[in-house]
């Protein structure tokens, strides 16, 4: 059985609410959940300043998503979801949402 301490559980409510925010933000500047959860993909700096153009929330979420390594720079430096972020994500979405054909 596993034990969450406060500040694991505080900071997955973090991580749960970035993530919920960048899927909406993802859907309304015309991305798809692909884009950040497969690992070849990512979004591009342009892509992120767009995002953070679109909704002051996006940096303090993208600052969430990096320092809990949730999220990483592939080596195309694109920002995508690491096994952690993507884990979470089809934890609250399932993980039909961002299934790759």
């Amino acid at each position: 059985m596993r034990h969450d301490t406060p500040s694991t559980t505080g900071m997955q409510r973090s991580l749960r609410q970035c993530l919920s925010n960048m899927a909406a933000l993802l859907y309304r500047q015309g991305h798809v959940l692909e884009t950040v959860t497969v690992a070849h993909r990512g979004l591009d700096r342009n892509a992120l300043k767009a995002l953070g153009d679109a909704d002051r929330d996006w940096a303090p979420c993208q600052h969430i998503l990096e320092t809990s390594r949730a999220a990483t720079w592939n080596d195309q430096q694109r920002f995508v979801l690491t096994g952690l972020g993507r884990e979470l994500l089809f934890d609250m979405f399932g993980e039909g949402a961002a299934d790759c054909a």
